[in-house]
Protein backbone atom coordinates (compact mmCIF):
# COMPACT_ATOMS: atom_id res chain seq x y z
CA UNK A 1 0.00 0.00 0.00
CA UNK A 2 3.10 2.33 0.71
CA UNK A 3 4.56 1.69 -2.63
CA UNK A 4 1.16 2.34 -4.61
CA UNK A 5 0.95 6.00 -2.44
CA UNK A 6 4.04 6.74 -3.29
CA UNK A 7 3.74 6.14 -7.20
CA UNK A 8 0.65 8.63 -7.30
CA UNK A 9 1.74 11.17 -8.65
CA UNK A 10 3.18 8.69 -11.74
CA UNK A 11 0.11 6.97 -12.09
CA UNK A 12 -1.97 10.45 -12.39
CA UNK A 13 0.18 12.33 -14.86
CA UNK A 14 0.46 9.00 -17.12
CA UNK A 15 -3.49 9.42 -17.08
CA UNK A 16 -3.90 13.06 -17.69
CA UNK A 17 -1.57 12.36 -21.23
CA UNK A 18 -3.97 9.85 -22.22
CA UNK A 19 -6.51 12.32 -21.69
CA UNK A 20 -4.67 15.23 -23.87
CA UNK A 21 -3.52 12.48 -26.55
CA UNK A 22 -7.25 11.89 -27.19
CA UNK A 23 -7.86 16.01 -27.26
CA UNK A 24 -5.23 16.54 -29.81
CA UNK A 25 -6.32 13.55 -31.89
CA UNK A 26 -10.17 14.07 -31.81
CA UNK A 27 -9.90 17.92 -31.68
CA UNK A 28 -7.78 18.44 -34.33
CA UNK A 29 -10.45 16.06 -36.30
CA UNK A 30 -13.32 18.57 -35.43
CA UNK A 31 -11.39 21.17 -36.62
CA UNK A 32 -10.61 19.82 -39.53
CA UNK A 33 -14.31 19.64 -40.03
CA UNK A 34 -15.15 23.09 -39.93
CA UNK A 35 -15.79 24.08 -35.93
CA UNK A 36 -14.02 27.10 -34.65
CA UNK A 37 -10.99 26.74 -32.34
CA UNK A 38 -12.40 29.43 -30.58
CA UNK A 39 -16.14 28.04 -30.26
CA UNK A 40 -14.63 24.58 -29.39
CA UNK A 41 -12.44 26.09 -26.27
CA UNK A 42 -15.30 27.76 -25.31
CA UNK A 43 -17.45 25.59 -25.23
CA UNK A 44 -14.91 22.61 -23.76
CA UNK A 45 -14.83 25.07 -20.93
CA UNK A 46 -18.56 25.76 -19.93
CA UNK A 47 -18.87 21.92 -20.08
CA UNK A 48 -15.96 21.41 -17.97
CA UNK A 49 -17.36 24.33 -15.43
CA UNK A 50 -21.10 22.66 -15.65
CA UNK A 51 -19.52 19.58 -14.50
CA UNK A 52 -16.74 20.66 -11.51
CA UNK A 53 -18.85 23.09 -9.65
CA UNK A 54 -21.71 20.50 -8.94
CA UNK A 55 -18.91 17.77 -8.27
CA UNK A 56 -17.51 20.00 -5.82
CA UNK A 57 -20.55 21.03 -4.13
CA UNK A 58 -22.14 17.38 -3.50
CA UNK A 59 -18.30 16.52 -2.48
CA UNK A 60 -17.83 19.18 0.00
CA UNK A 61 -21.54 18.77 1.58
CA UNK A 62 -20.87 15.18 2.02
CA UNK A 63 -17.40 16.04 3.79
CA UNK A 64 -19.00 19.05 5.53
CA UNK A 65 -16.49 21.22 4.08
CA UNK A 66 -16.49 24.65 3.16
CA UNK A 67 -16.20 26.30 -0.28
CA UNK A 68 -12.84 28.40 0.15
CA UNK A 69 -13.92 31.78 -0.43
CA UNK A 70 -12.25 34.37 -2.85
CA UNK A 71 -10.07 37.42 -1.19
CA UNK A 72 -9.03 40.29 -3.52
CA UNK A 73 -5.30 38.27 -4.02
CA UNK A 74 -6.46 34.83 -5.07
CA UNK A 75 -8.64 36.26 -7.21
CA UNK A 76 -6.17 38.07 -9.00
CA UNK A 77 -3.83 35.22 -9.26
CA UNK A 78 -6.65 32.39 -10.48
CA UNK A 79 -7.85 35.13 -13.06
CA UNK A 80 -4.21 35.54 -14.06
CA UNK A 81 -3.51 31.74 -14.25
CA UNK A 82 -6.68 31.35 -16.18
CA UNK A 83 -5.94 34.12 -18.26
CA UNK A 84 -2.58 32.35 -19.15
CA UNK A 85 -3.07 28.56 -19.05
CA UNK A 86 -6.65 28.73 -20.33
CA UNK A 87 -7.78 31.37 -22.54
CA UNK A 88 -4.19 32.30 -24.15
CA UNK A 89 -2.78 29.17 -24.14
CA UNK A 90 -5.62 27.15 -25.74
CA UNK A 91 -6.52 29.37 -28.27
CA UNK A 92 -2.71 29.20 -29.29
CA UNK A 93 -1.87 25.90 -29.14
CA UNK A 94 -5.93 25.81 -31.15
CA UNK A 95 -4.71 27.99 -33.83
CA UNK A 96 -1.41 26.00 -34.23
CA UNK A 97 -3.26 22.52 -34.15
CA UNK A 98 -5.54 23.61 -37.07
CA UNK A 99 -2.61 24.88 -39.01
CA UNK A 100 -0.09 21.98 -39.04
CA UNK A 101 -0.97 18.31 -37.59
CA UNK A 102 -2.11 16.51 -34.46
CA UNK A 103 2.10 14.80 -34.26
CA UNK A 104 3.37 18.40 -34.68
CA UNK A 105 1.20 20.04 -32.13
CA UNK A 106 1.98 16.93 -29.27
CA UNK A 107 5.39 17.27 -30.58
CA UNK A 108 6.37 20.86 -30.32
CA UNK A 109 4.92 21.20 -26.67
CA UNK A 110 7.92 18.55 -25.34
CA UNK A 111 9.93 21.73 -25.29
CA UNK A 112 7.78 22.60 -21.81
CA UNK A 113 10.24 20.98 -20.04
CA UNK A 114 13.00 22.59 -21.00
CA UNK A 115 11.49 26.01 -20.36
CA UNK A 116 9.95 24.87 -17.08
CA UNK A 117 13.27 23.77 -16.29
CA UNK A 118 14.92 27.10 -16.82
CA UNK A 119 12.23 29.52 -15.26
CA UNK A 120 12.12 27.26 -12.39
CA UNK A 121 15.92 27.28 -11.93
CA UNK A 122 15.35 31.38 -11.93
CA UNK A 123 12.81 31.69 -9.81
CA UNK A 124 14.50 29.47 -7.14
CA UNK A 125 12.58 26.98 -7.49
CA UNK A 126 14.55 23.79 -8.80
CA UNK A 127 17.79 23.53 -7.20
CA UNK A 128 21.20 22.51 -9.49
CA UNK A 129 24.78 21.50 -8.07
CA UNK A 130 26.38 20.66 -11.15
CA UNK A 131 28.79 18.71 -8.95
CA UNK A 132 25.91 16.43 -8.04
CA UNK A 133 25.46 13.25 -10.23
CA UNK A 134 21.24 13.56 -9.75
CA UNK A 135 21.47 17.40 -10.97
CA UNK A 136 23.32 16.57 -13.54
CA UNK A 137 20.90 13.51 -14.30
CA UNK A 138 18.07 15.74 -14.17
CA UNK A 139 19.58 18.51 -17.14
CA UNK A 140 20.83 15.33 -19.25
CA UNK A 141 17.52 13.56 -19.05
CA UNK A 142 15.11 17.11 -19.86
CA UNK A 143 17.19 17.55 -22.69
CA UNK A 144 17.07 13.88 -24.02
CA UNK A 145 13.45 14.23 -23.82
CA UNK A 146 13.25 17.45 -25.85
CA UNK A 147 15.71 15.70 -28.65
CA UNK A 148 13.90 12.70 -28.25
CA UNK A 149 10.34 13.97 -29.03
CA UNK A 150 10.87 16.34 -31.81
CA UNK A 151 12.79 13.89 -32.98
CA UNK A 152 9.58 11.45 -33.48
CA UNK A 153 8.37 14.26 -35.82
CA UNK A 154 11.44 15.75 -37.60
CA UNK A 155 13.28 12.16 -38.67
CA UNK A 156 12.88 10.19 -41.13
CA UNK A 157 13.97 6.36 -42.28
CA UNK A 158 12.27 3.56 -43.34
CA UNK A 159 8.48 3.31 -42.13
CA UNK A 160 7.72 1.08 -39.94
CA UNK A 161 3.90 1.45 -40.36
CA UNK A 162 2.56 3.27 -43.64
CA UNK A 163 -0.52 4.75 -44.38
CA UNK A 164 -1.87 1.69 -46.07
CA UNK A 165 -2.05 0.26 -42.45
CA UNK A 166 -4.48 3.02 -41.39
CA UNK A 167 -8.28 2.42 -40.58
CA UNK A 168 -10.61 3.76 -43.26
CA UNK A 169 -12.59 5.63 -40.94
CA UNK A 170 -9.40 8.23 -41.51
CA UNK A 171 -10.28 9.28 -44.69
CA UNK A 172 -13.96 9.99 -44.02
CA UNK A 173 -12.64 12.06 -40.96
CA UNK A 174 -9.46 13.86 -41.92
CA UNK A 175 -9.71 13.55 -45.78
CA UNK A 176 -6.87 14.67 -47.69
CA UNK A 177 -5.68 18.33 -46.71
CA UNK A 178 -2.73 20.32 -47.52
CA UNK A 179 -0.93 22.59 -46.04
CA UNK A 180 0.25 26.42 -47.58
CA UNK A 181 4.01 26.16 -45.96
CA UNK A 182 3.76 30.06 -44.81
CA UNK A 183 0.70 28.90 -42.91
CA UNK A 184 2.52 25.73 -41.55
CA UNK A 185 5.15 28.03 -39.91
CA UNK A 186 2.77 30.32 -38.35
CA UNK A 187 0.91 27.26 -37.18
CA UNK A 188 4.31 25.91 -35.73
CA UNK A 189 5.07 30.11 -34.07
CA UNK A 190 1.32 29.91 -32.77
CA UNK A 191 2.17 26.08 -30.83
CA UNK A 192 5.38 27.58 -29.69
CA UNK A 193 4.01 30.53 -28.08
CA UNK A 194 1.21 28.44 -26.62
CA UNK A 195 4.14 26.15 -24.57
CA UNK A 196 5.32 29.66 -23.41
CA UNK A 197 2.06 30.08 -21.32
CA UNK A 198 2.17 26.52 -20.52
CA UNK A 199 5.21 26.79 -18.78
CA UNK A 200 4.46 30.24 -17.16
CA UNK A 201 0.80 28.49 -15.84
CA UNK A 202 2.70 25.58 -14.57
CA UNK A 203 5.21 27.37 -12.72
CA UNK A 204 2.74 29.85 -11.14
CA UNK A 205 0.93 26.62 -9.90
CA UNK A 206 3.58 26.87 -6.81
CA UNK A 207 2.79 29.84 -5.11
CA UNK A 208 -1.16 29.79 -5.85
CA UNK A 209 -1.10 26.64 -3.91
CA UNK A 210 0.71 27.58 -1.43
CA UNK A 211 -1.60 30.70 -1.12
CA UNK A 212 -5.12 29.00 -1.96
CA UNK A 213 -4.11 24.99 -1.02
CA UNK A 214 -7.89 23.93 -2.54
CA UNK A 215 -7.19 21.86 -5.41
CA UNK A 216 -10.95 21.44 -6.56
CA UNK A 217 -12.16 24.91 -5.35
CA UNK A 218 -8.99 26.00 -7.35
CA UNK A 219 -10.11 24.03 -10.31
CA UNK A 220 -13.80 25.22 -10.33
CA UNK A 221 -12.60 28.83 -10.61
CA UNK A 222 -10.24 28.74 -13.28
CA UNK A 223 -12.91 26.80 -15.11
CA UNK A 224 -15.35 29.40 -14.26
CA UNK A 225 -13.00 32.35 -15.17
CA UNK A 226 -11.46 30.58 -18.36
CA UNK A 227 -15.47 30.74 -19.33
CA UNK A 228 -16.10 33.80 -19.19
CA UNK A 229 -12.95 34.86 -20.61
CA UNK A 230 -13.32 32.63 -23.34
CA UNK A 231 -16.75 33.54 -23.95
CA UNK A 232 -15.49 37.75 -24.47
CA UNK A 233 -12.44 36.60 -26.94
CA UNK A 234 -14.90 34.46 -28.96
CA UNK A 235 -17.76 37.51 -29.09
CA UNK A 236 -14.99 39.77 -30.27
CA UNK A 237 -13.28 37.45 -32.92
CA UNK A 238 -16.07 35.34 -34.43
CA UNK A 239 -18.82 37.28 -36.25
CA UNK A 240 -20.75 34.53 -37.74
CA UNK A 241 -23.78 33.43 -35.58
CA UNK A 242 -23.60 30.11 -36.86
CA UNK A 243 -20.33 29.28 -36.25
CA UNK A 244 -21.42 28.82 -32.56
CA UNK A 245 -23.40 26.25 -32.86
CA UNK A 246 -22.35 22.71 -32.70
CA UNK A 247 -23.32 21.00 -36.35
CA UNK A 248 -23.12 17.18 -35.00
CA UNK A 249 -23.39 14.54 -32.21
CA UNK A 250 -19.19 14.07 -32.90
CA UNK A 251 -18.13 17.92 -32.47
CA UNK A 252 -20.49 17.66 -29.30
CA UNK A 253 -19.02 14.57 -27.66
CA UNK A 254 -15.45 15.82 -28.05
CA UNK A 255 -16.20 19.34 -26.59
CA UNK A 256 -17.77 17.04 -23.27
CA UNK A 257 -14.89 15.33 -23.32
CA UNK A 258 -12.29 18.08 -23.50
CA UNK A 259 -14.04 20.12 -20.85
CA UNK A 260 -14.29 16.97 -18.41
CA UNK A 261 -11.64 14.98 -18.82
CA UNK A 262 -8.78 17.24 -20.63
CA UNK A 263 -10.36 20.08 -18.54
CA UNK A 264 -12.12 20.02 -15.24
CA UNK A 265 -10.22 16.41 -14.18
CA UNK A 266 -7.03 17.22 -15.23
CA UNK A 267 -6.64 20.33 -13.78
CA UNK A 268 -7.22 19.05 -10.40
CA UNK A 269 -5.53 15.96 -10.77
CA UNK A 270 -2.28 18.01 -11.92
CA UNK A 271 -2.42 20.94 -9.54
CA UNK A 272 -2.28 18.17 -6.65
CA UNK A 273 0.63 16.41 -8.50
CA UNK A 274 2.49 20.18 -8.41
CA UNK A 275 1.79 20.60 -5.11
CA UNK A 276 3.41 17.07 -4.85
CA UNK A 277 6.28 16.78 -6.51
CA UNK A 278 6.78 20.30 -8.17
CA UNK A 279 6.15 22.26 -11.74
CA UNK A 280 9.16 20.14 -13.29
CA UNK A 281 7.62 16.79 -12.29
CA UNK A 282 4.62 17.48 -14.44
CA UNK A 283 6.22 19.03 -17.31
CA UNK A 284 7.94 15.80 -17.76
CA UNK A 285 5.51 13.92 -18.74
CA UNK A 286 4.26 15.64 -21.74
CA UNK A 287 6.68 13.56 -24.19
CA UNK A 288 4.15 10.83 -23.42
CA UNK A 289 1.90 12.56 -24.88
CA UNK A 290 3.57 12.92 -28.07
CA UNK A 291 4.23 9.13 -28.05
CA UNK A 292 0.72 8.07 -27.87
CA UNK A 293 -0.39 10.92 -30.37
CA UNK A 294 2.07 9.26 -32.64
CA UNK A 295 1.06 5.83 -32.37
CA UNK A 296 -2.54 6.09 -32.33
CA UNK A 297 -2.69 8.45 -35.60
CA UNK A 298 -0.70 6.08 -37.66
CA UNK A 299 -3.35 3.84 -36.48
CA UNK A 300 -6.84 5.73 -36.80
CA UNK A 301 -5.58 9.01 -38.82
CA UNK A 302 -3.01 7.94 -41.56
CA UNK A 303 -0.59 9.38 -39.85
CA UNK A 304 2.95 6.99 -40.84
CA UNK A 305 5.71 5.61 -38.30
CA UNK A 306 9.03 5.80 -39.62
CA UNK A 307 12.24 4.34 -37.86
CA UNK A 308 12.59 7.70 -36.58
CA UNK A 309 10.33 8.33 -34.64
CA UNK A 310 10.58 5.54 -33.09
CA UNK A 311 14.16 5.62 -32.02
CA UNK A 312 12.45 9.35 -30.88
CA UNK A 313 9.88 7.38 -28.40
CA UNK A 314 13.13 5.21 -27.25
CA UNK A 315 14.75 8.70 -26.57
CA UNK A 316 11.98 10.18 -24.67
CA UNK A 317 10.94 7.22 -22.28
CA UNK A 318 14.75 7.04 -21.68
CA UNK A 319 14.98 10.56 -20.60
CA UNK A 320 11.89 10.40 -18.44
CA UNK A 321 13.33 8.25 -16.28
CA UNK A 322 16.63 9.81 -15.97
CA UNK A 323 15.16 13.22 -15.01
CA UNK A 324 12.67 11.02 -12.41
CA UNK A 325 15.88 9.36 -11.21
CA UNK A 326 17.20 12.58 -9.89
CA UNK A 327 14.05 13.98 -8.79
CA UNK A 328 14.08 10.75 -6.51
CA UNK A 329 16.69 12.38 -4.09
CA UNK A 330 14.51 15.86 -3.80
CA UNK A 331 11.49 13.89 -3.06
CA UNK A 332 13.21 11.89 -0.60
CA UNK A 333 14.46 14.75 1.07
CA UNK A 334 11.33 16.79 1.19
CA UNK A 335 9.44 13.27 2.68
CA UNK A 336 11.92 13.40 5.31
CA UNK A 337 11.53 16.90 6.08
CA UNK A 338 8.04 16.32 6.49
CA UNK A 339 8.45 13.30 9.13
CA UNK A 340 10.68 15.57 11.00
CA UNK A 341 8.45 18.68 10.96
CA UNK A 342 5.49 15.98 11.95
CA UNK A 343 7.76 14.91 14.74
CA UNK A 344 8.82 18.05 16.08
CA UNK A 345 4.89 19.10 15.97
CA UNK A 346 3.92 16.27 17.70
CA UNK A 347 6.72 16.11 20.70
CA UNK A 348 5.87 19.61 21.14
CA UNK A 349 2.19 18.89 21.82
CA UNK A 350 2.87 16.16 24.03
CA UNK A 351 5.01 18.36 25.76
CA UNK A 352 2.04 21.33 26.26
CA UNK A 353 -0.65 17.99 27.17
CA UNK A 354 1.72 17.21 29.49
CA UNK A 355 2.72 20.43 31.65
CA UNK A 356 -0.88 21.09 31.40
CA UNK A 357 -1.58 17.94 33.07
CA UNK A 358 0.81 18.78 36.19
CA UNK A 359 -0.76 22.04 36.20
CA UNK A 360 -4.09 20.51 36.21
CA UNK A 361 -2.76 17.91 39.46
CA UNK A 362 -1.18 20.49 41.35
CA UNK A 363 -4.61 22.32 41.25
CA UNK A 364 -6.09 19.74 42.34
CA UNK A 365 -4.39 17.63 44.52
CA UNK A 366 -2.07 20.41 46.51
CA UNK A 367 -3.98 22.21 49.08
CA UNK A 368 -2.83 26.06 48.90
CA UNK A 369 -1.29 25.94 52.55
CA UNK A 370 0.91 22.29 52.25
CA UNK A 371 1.11 20.37 55.17
CA UNK A 372 4.79 20.49 55.58
CA UNK A 373 4.81 24.07 55.67
CA UNK A 374 1.95 24.38 58.22
CA UNK A 375 3.36 22.21 60.58
CA UNK A 376 6.62 24.16 60.68
CA UNK A 377 4.62 27.62 60.81
CA UNK A 378 3.10 25.61 64.26
CA UNK A 379 6.53 24.61 65.55
CA UNK A 380 8.03 28.42 64.97
CA UNK A 381 4.77 30.13 66.79
CA UNK A 382 5.44 28.04 69.89
CA UNK A 383 8.99 28.92 69.96
CA UNK A 384 8.42 31.97 69.86
CA UNK A 385 5.73 32.27 72.71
Amino acid sequence: MGKMEEYKPEMAMTMIQLCYAGVTLFGRATLVNGLSPRVFILYRQAFATIFIFPFLYFSRRKSEIAISSLDLRSFSLIFLVSLIGITVNQNLYLEGLYLTSSSMGSAVGNIIPAITFLISFLAGYEKLNLRDIRSLAKIAGTILCVVGAVSMTLLRGPKILNSESALPLAKSVLGNILKDQNMWLIGCLFLFSSTLCWSFWLILQVPISTYYPDNLSLSAWMCLFGTIQCAVVTFFLEKDSNAWILHSYSEFATCLYAGIGASALSFTVQAWAISKRGPVFSALFNPLCTVIVTILAALFFQEEIYTGSLIGGLGVIMGLYTVLWGKAKDVMMNQEQIRENDQKSEVKIHIEDSSNKTICNRDLKNPLLSKHNSIEEIQTHQQLN
